[in-house]
């Protein structure tokens, strides 16, 4: 993977993962929730972004993080109910679908992040 698009794809994991540390929590026991899932998915780009970055232009390791955390988020989405739940399937699929070989579906991919951020967040407003 040239430089260029092993910087997409940590981009697309910056992208996706931004505004979790700040989502705010509407409801008191929404509240815990919220502040739980938005630690653990911090840590889960934390470790994708740590993944990337030691992957320099292995393929397979790229396509091992982004599905490890394709995975997490899953187990994460286990955890919770309705719209939350649906918002990190939707987050997961994202990850599992980038390919190191293939810009043009990690640049689609950073176009769906958008949505999958906004459905947590309304879940946990």
């Amino acid at each position: 993977m040239t430089p260029p698009r092993r910087r997409l794809a940590i981009a697309v994991a910056t992208l996706a993962f931004a505004g979790f540390a700040t989502t705010a929590c509407g409801a008191v026991g929404q509240a815990v929730d919220c502040g739980t899932m938005s630690q653990e998915v911090t840590k889960i780009s934390s470790e994708f972004t740590t993944a990337m970055g030691g992957a320099g232009t292995d393929i397979k390791a790229i396509e091992k993080a982004s599905k490890d955390a394709s995975d997490k988020l899953k187990a994460l989405a286990g955890k919770y109910d309705g719209d939350l739940a649906s918002g990190l399937n939707d987050m997961a699929a994202i990850f599992e679908s980038i390919k190191a070989d293939d810009t043009a579906g990690m640049t689609e991919a950073m176009g769906k992040i958008p949505d999958a951020q906004a459905k947590i967040t309304k879940a946990c407003s």
